[in-house]
């Protein structure tokens, strides 16, 4: 791993995308059949407002030194890092949970993660809430997220929730930028998680 992608500039504008591989068949009468296949990634892109020289150099900088698409790094996204419920707590994994599973049991929640939050638990790969999950009057909840889990859950695992880093690398091995009047310069870069 190759650190954490520079915080500032900030970005201009963020694509953001789920990748979700599903084999489909159809037959002829129209019945429909569908199989989902593991590893489901995020991806995105960012956009920069325009930089000049000494904004753009470190952000250059540090997609050179990942080496095209062989590094991973760690980012966190404005706007999507953090939980936009009332959540607050220190979240742990209450019992274990197998690979698959897409309801997790957890405590020490107060307030509320809402659908469209963010989650990732002790290995790499973050997960989306998908419905609003309130903790009760003993601090216990059940998020439902997807993608499945990747990797099994034990007990007291952490639970991260605000600041939410996704484990990343560069989608291609040519990363460009362009010039206005050899002054400022434009740069998107494109993302997808690591698994």
């Amino acid at each position: 791993m190759s650190g954490t992608y520079p915080t500032t500039p900030e970005f201009k504008s963020i694509g953001f995308s789920s990748d979700q591989k599903t084999i489909t068949s159809t037959t002829d009468s129209g019945k429909m059949f569908a199989v989902q296949v593991d590893g489901q990634r995020f991806k995105f892109s960012a956009s920069y407002p325009p930089m000049n020289r000494s904004e753009f150099a470190p952000v250059l900088a540090f997609v050179m030194k990942q080496r095209s698409q062989k590094e991973t790094f760690q980012i966190a996204l404005p706007d999507l890092k953090d939980a936009k419920g009332n959540v607050s707590g220190t979240l742990t994994v209450s019992g274990s949970h197998s690979a698959g599973d897409t309801t997790i049991d957890i405590t020490g929640i107060t307030g509320t993660l809402k659908a469209g939050d963010f989650v990732k638990f002790g290995h790499n790969k973050v997960y989306m809430v998908v419905d609003d999950a309130t903790g009760d009057v003993s601090n216990n909840a059940t998020i439902t997220i997807e993608p499945p889990l990747r990797t099994a859950l034990s007990d007291s695992e952490s639970v991260t929730y605000d600041g939410v880093q996704f484990t990343v690398r560069l989608t291609n091995d040519v990363q460009q930028f362009n010039t206005e009047d050899l002054d400022l310069y434009r740069f998107e870069v494109d993302f997808i998680e690591a698994l």
